[in-house]
């Protein structure tokens, strides 16, 4: 693509929330972006929370959430400190720590609980993860529940131009490399480090909802708005690349994905496309259908 034809995306709004609530006992968080809030301008993505970073004491207890239910769409968690362990009723589970993420597709419905690593609760220590949920294609939320458990040998990173700093494809493409998640529509999550006081310039699809989240730290969107600690910047469809400037070492995710253009309906654990399937994932959790953890 020749310079003269680049078109950049335009920040349309900056979300943020700095309320913060627990789930469970282990996991302070604030939701940065939500559904309910936003509605079709996040599709394919559900909601994003960002828990900590928070100092943990050593402690015997099991901190954390206990078993719940599951249907309709996947789950994918990224610790940057601590430890996570995860077990459901389809046999999935494992322990990720530092620069792991978890990717659970729930689909037709699952139980499953999150608590910190044993290891990690006795030594106690920084914690700090995030859980965005993307959702599923309505010819796809009924399929089997999946679970992958990604380490960080295998994601791949990329060195950006010019020092900005370190890319990591979690899912999707960047350039010519590929993250090691599956999807059922088109996304792309990369994790990125970026240098103070560096520009970098990446290439979005054009008509894909794109949402860059701050975790930590400061940047300029193309040269003219601030997004910081714990905020999301999200752009309109058209366009196809995106200008970052860091002004501070930043932290940040960005989220890419095809919009599913469909009814989302959603009733706390469950995600569907009608009110029906709703009550239908209620009866069939209460009936035992999704399983249970012994």
């Amino acid at each position: 693509m020749s310079e003269k034809n680049v078109s950049y995306a335009v920040l349309k709004n900056i979300l943020r929330n700095q309320d913060s609530h627990w789930v469970g006992d282990g996991f302070p968080v604030r939701t940065l972006f939500f559904y309910e809030v936003q509605g079709q301008d996040l599709s394919p993505f559900l909601l994003l929370d960002y828990a900590g970073p928070r100092e943990f004491p050593p402690t015997d207890k099991r901190l954390g959430v206990g078993p719940h239910p599951h249907r309709g769409f996947e789950t994918v968690t990224i610790v940057y400190s601590g430890e996570v362990e995860h077990r459901d009723s389809s046999g999935g589970g494992g322990k990720i720590g530092p620069g792991d993420v978890q990717w659970m597709t729930a689909a037709s419905g699952l139980v499953h609980e999150e608590f910190h690593g044993r290891e990690y609760a006795r030594t106690g220590g920084m914690f700090e993860m995030v859980q965005l949920w993307v959702n599923l294609p309505a010819e796809h939320k009924m399929v089997p529940p999946r679970y992958q458990g990604i380490t960080m040998k295998d994601i791949p990173e990329v060195v950006l131009d010019d020092g900005a700093g370190t890319l990591r494809v979690i899912a999707g493409q960047y350039r010519d490399i590929e993250g090691p998640a599956k999807t059922y529509s088109p996304v792309n999550v990369f994790d990125m480090k970026l240098n103070a006081d560096k520009l970098v310039e990446l290439d979005v699809p054009d008509g894909f909802t794109r949402l860059l989240v701050v975790l930590n730290g400061q940047v300029l969107i193309n040269g003219e708005d601030e997004v910081d600690n714990a905020r999301v910047g999200l752009f309109e469809r058209h366009g196809d690349r995106i200008k970052i400037q860091a002004t501070t070492d930043t932290s940040a995710l960005l989220l890419t994905g095809q919009p599913l253009g469909e009814p989302v309906v959603g009733y706390g654990p469950f995600v569907m496309n009608s009110t029906l399937e709703i009550h239908e994932a209620m009866d069939d959790f209460r009936n035992g259908k999704m399983g249970q953890l012994s």
